[in-house]
């Protein structure tokens, strides 16, 4: 991978860990829905990039699909999952989208992946396992599940989004929006309340996160995601987004003051050695496409 486009990648991991952060503040501090949380999240980008919605794009069927899966799926599902699971055993579930991609990138795209880039994402997976691997938080509960299903249907959209031809990133985002807000805010209003007392009273800091979330994730990063997905294999892309739960630790660290030690230390140090592995053990130099 270039240095350019893997920076890129590690700085949308960085920004997708402060959205965790800002997530769970949102849903357990100021308890806004999660469902509707990500129905009106979704709107707002629909409206923002309304523009880029005409003409319409060839195949809107596959990406209707491409963008229930890596819309209202997977962050539905995601955000209800944050709600009912600790922060531990959700990070560890999410975790089985690498292994989920790896599979389908082989099986469904016929990518290759030699000897060492499998052994660089077993390590790195292994890694992040030990960094926020907590035993005494882990439940079997229908919030884990819900991640279960977050992560299969973020995979799932991935390896189906390397199929689409012709459609720009940020255009696929603006579908992304206007697919899923619908089916979101019809879920919310049918399983949620206080919906908009809990926005109400969330005041300028709700707004901030919800703009955040908004323009700086969903438009950008999510963006910027789906155009490296577009160059890149996914069994490349997808073990090096590992990044993203060692960042939240560190971020954990520094802003909730969550403890760090030994096993943190030396699972990121492991985590980083098998990013290398992956990012050297390519049957030949990768080049975008």
């Amino acid at each position: 991978m270039r240095r350019a486009d893997f920076l890129l990648l590690m700085f949308v991991c960085f920004i997708w860990a402060v959205n965790v952060v800002i997530g769970k503040l949102v849903f357990v501090h100021m308890a806004v829905p999660p469902i509707y949380y990500a129905a009106i999240r979704f709107l707002l980008v629909a409206g923002v990039l309304a523009p880029m919605l005409r003409p319409l794009p060839e195949q809107l069927g596959r990406i209707a699909i491409v963008a229930l899966l890596v819309g209202a799926g997977h962050f539905g599902l995601l955000f209800l999952g944050l709600t009912a699971s600790t922060p531990s055993s959700a990070a560890i579930v999410l975790q089985l989208g690498i292994p989920f991609t790896a599979i389908l990138s082989v099986t469904v795209l016929r990518e290759r992946m030699t000897t060492k880039a499998v052994v660089g994402t077993v390590v790195a997976l292994a890694g992040v396992l030990v960094v926020i691997w907590n035993p005494d938080e882990m439940r079997a509960s229908i919030g884990l599940l819900a991640i279960v299903g977050s992560t299969l249907s973020l995979s799932v959209g991935s390896i189906l989004l390397k199929r689409l031809r012709h459609i720009e990133p940020l255009r696929l985002q603006a579908w992304v929006g206007v697919i899923s807000w619908m089916p979101l805010a019809l879920a919310s209003l049918t399983l949620e309340s206080n919906q908009l007392a809990t926005s109400l009273d969330g005041g300028w800091l709700f707004l901030a996160a919800l703009l955040f979330s908004v323009v700086v994730v969903t438009v950008w990063a999510h963006t910027s995601y789906f155009g490296l997905l577009r160059r890149y294999d996914a069994n490349l892309v997808a073990p090096l987004t590992l990044a993203m739960p060692i960042m939240t630790v560190a971020l954990g660290v520094m802003i909730t003051g969550d403890a760090v030690g030994p096993r943190q230390i030396a699972g990121s140090v492991v985590a980083l050695a098998g990013v290398a592995l992956v990012l050297t053990g390519r049957p030949a130099p990768l080049r975008p496409r």
